[in-house]
């Protein structure tokens, strides 16, 4: 039974982005002043949730299972490896940018959910809870980039359903080989950490700014205290 949850809340999160792509469509073009803070609130929170997986789901495993020089050089290398990905997609594939690195985030941190979830299951739905808060503004900002690369609404939104499935697929592939394997999971988290650490401060929180306005980077401190909040409620 604990398979069939965790597909579940993996698809689910990975769900998350297709909501945030039709919110993104609802609201339309950021073509007025709340508009525009709505846009970079959201851009905001993505950053904060982003902050805390690293903070409190992804580094504390590393630390965990492996030692000061393996942890250093794992999240150096997906800082490092992310910063070359990020700038061959801005390269090769312009606007679409957010979405394939969506899809590079996506993957890794659902492997670690299916790795940790038979060992520890609040683990699981803890980072559960990163991916979706996180998938949620990712979805967002790929859909309108999607939509700028002219796109059709149906197709954008088509994209970012499809990239949901990654979720359980990347989670059964962690479950099935990498539950007996700590150390493994340990070391795909640490790398993504460095990189997902290097995509906030190098396109998130760039986005995130405001000429002359103060308050949509309020929601990445909202989006760090609901990550700080489910490590707490979770017990872990």
């Amino acid at each position: 039974m604990n398979v069939y949850i965790m597909l579940i809340i993996a698809w689910g999160a990975g769900l998350m982005a297709v909501f945030g792509g039709f919110l993104a469509h609802v609201e339309g073009k950021a073509n007025t002043t709340v508009k525009k803070e709505l846009v970079h609130g959201v851009t905001a929170f993505g950053g904060g949730i982003l902050l805390a997986a690293v903070a409190f789901a992804l580094v504390p495993e590393g630390m965990k299972e492996l030692n000061a020089w393996q942890l250093t050089g794992l999240f150096a290398a997906g800082g490092v490896t992310f910063c070359f990905v990020d700038a061959w997609l801005q390269k090769h594939e312009g606007n679409v940018s957010q979405f394939m690195a969506m899809i590079l985030d996506f993957v890794p941190e659902a492997v670690s959910l299916g790795a940790v979830f038979t060992v520890n299951p609040k683990v699981g739905i803890l980072l559960a809870i990163f991916i979706a808060a996180q998938n949620f503004p990712e979805g967002f900002n790929a859909y309108r980039e999607l939509k700028s690369a002219k796109l059709a609404t149906k197709t954008a939104l088509i994209g970012l359903l499809g990239v949901s499935f990654f979720g359980p697929l990347s989670a059964i592939m962690g479950y099935c080989w990498l539950s007996n394997a700590p150390q493994v999971t340990a070391m795909i988290m640490s790398f993504s950490a460095g990189g997902i650490l290097y995509l906030v401060f190098q396109d998130i929180a760039p986005q995130a700014k405001m000429e002359r306005h103060w308050m949509p980077t309020l929601g990445a401190v909202l989006g760090f205290i609901i990550g700080m909040l489910s490590k707490q409620l979770l017990g872990q």
